[in-house]
């Protein structure tokens, strides 16, 4: 590519594209990293300049960039067909792709509803939960509302929003959501009771049962990221919470939602996050890894059980009327089928056991630094917490921009990450090898250490 070429894309890049979750006003004065390759775990640039992916491309990569098997899984679709629609119609990937989903889900999944991203996938989980109580033949009109976590994020919709709790991202739009009742999150560094874990014996808990107990008949539904809250900052949930969750939603009959977007697909260690506590809730959603990063798709996965009550005459109109035109596309279901042809092909659950551990011990370097209060993590993903004052957990305050500093000193270094505020976040393709997941563990030490402590900044 010629040196005009790559200017004229960084100009194009400033003066029409707008780019998530980023302010544009301090894009369009920076020079854009514009990718144009990749392959493994790394990202090429148009200047020919290489990075670690040190967070899979936003948690969506599994087997690396360029994958063979993934790419000529896409091909060999592509001279078929590229899309039809599921409406009124099937095709073969769709069908292929859900049966081995139930296969491999919580016990009791066994209905697939396809769509194209988590906020979507989480929209219509609500929406099914609603609906299914609306329709139920015991007769629980009255349960409309939803239950989520403190610190929760779900997606960017309407309806995923309300059930969101990070105000830096969610105040301004209260106008148009609708309400929803928040519980605290076990968020065990900052614990809003002000207790230590194991000798708090999960207190938290009593929070969460109280409210369900006073509003069981009013609720429709609990939703919640299985062990780890990503987008709050990788906060991990203490062991034993997540079953005790589904247990009280058993016991006051509501519905669990589980939202396994960011931690599905071996991202803990597990396929699926709530294997870990032997949890089958009564939705599930998943997307990012669901194609190993290729294109865009999400599921939501249900039970018999509720699936059943949809079930009527065409005028009884119990129908779920909702859908998109890129529903089961024959595209996403291929290359998602090759992606989990993969997890069985090359034992990829096996392999993350032994990266976990070497992260697990690599890990507790950082806890010596000066300015990191609290490292957690579960399997591959990490969050690293910087704090002004260790003694005291003072947080830095966000117009620091600490943890965008330690990203802008890690990529002069070769790693890219984005961190979440105040919380350095790692999440590397599960097929990164221990040499590279050494490399991404030195150069985010090395960018915190430059950012708190050698530039005087702390």
């Amino acid at each position: 590519m010629e040196d005009s070429e790559k200017k004229r894309l960084e100009d194009n890049d400033r003066r029409y594209v707008w780019h998530p979750f980023t302010q544009m006003k301090e894009w369009e004065a920076a020079t854009p990293l514009i990718i144009e390759e990749g392959s493994g775990t790394y990202l090429t640039d148009i200047y020919g300049r290489r990075y670690l992916d040190g967070v899979s491309s936003l948690w969506v990569n599994i087997h690396g960039h360029r994958k063979k098997e993934l790419d000529e899984a896409l091909i060999s679709q592509i001279k078929k067909i590229s899309h039809s629609t599921l409406l009124g119609l099937s095709n073969v990937p769709s069908i292929k792709l859900a049966g081995m989903l139930a296969e491999r889900a919580p016990s009791g999944l066994v209905r697939v509803f396809y769509s194209d991203n988590g906020s979507t996938g989480i929209e219509i989980a609500v929406k099914i939960g609603f609906q299914f109580w609306q329709q139920h033949p015991g007769g629980h009109k009255g349960k409309t509302k939803f239950i989520s976590l403190v610190n929760a994020y779900h997606g960017d919709t309407i309806g995923s929003v309300s059930l969101g709790g990070i105000d830096l991202f969610h105040s301004l739009f209260k106008p148009l959501l609708f309400n929803s009742l928040k519980v605290s999150s076990p968020y065990c560094y900052r614990c809003h009771l002000d207790l230590n874990y194991p000798s708090c014996f999960m207190a938290c808990l009593d929070g969460i049962e109280q409210i369900m107990k006073k509003h069981s008949d009013e609720t429709a539904a609990f939703v919640i990221e299985p062990l780890v809250q990503a987008a709050a900052g990788m906060i991990v949930s203490p062991p034993g919470f997540l079953k005790k969750v589904r247990d009280l939603c058993t016991r006051y009959n509501i519905l669990m939602i589980a939202d396994e977007v960011a931690t599905g697909f071996g991202r803990t260690g597990c396929m699926f996050a709530c294997e870990h506590e032997n949890v089958s809730p009564d939705l599930m959603v998943i997307s990012k890894g669901l194609t190993g990063g290729y294109l865009p798709l999400a599921a939501t996965l249900t039970t018999k059980d509720v699936y059943d009550v949809f079930l009527g005459e065409y005028d009884e109109f119990k129908t779920f009327f909702h859908g998109h035109s890129y529903t089961g596309n024959p595209l996403g279901c291929a290359v998602a089928i090759a992606n989990l042809n993969l997890f069985d092909s090359e034992d990829v659950l096996s392999g993350i056991k032994e990266k976990a551990r070497f992260l697990d011990e690599r890990l507790r370097a950082f806890d010596g630094l000066q300015h990191v209060g609290n490292v957690r993590n579960k399997g591959l993903m990490v969050g690293i917490e910087l704090v002004m004052d260790r003694s005291t957990k003072k947080p830095y305050p966000l117009s620091r921009r600490i943890g965008t500093k330690v990203g802008i000193f890690a990529r002069k270094k070769g790693l890219l990450i984005r961190p979440l505020g105040n919380v350095v976040v790692l999440m590397p393709p599960l097929s990164a090898t221990i040499n590279e997941l050494e490399a991404m563990a030195k150069i985010t030490m090395d960018s915190i250490l430059d950012v708190t402590e050698r530039s005087c900044l702390s």
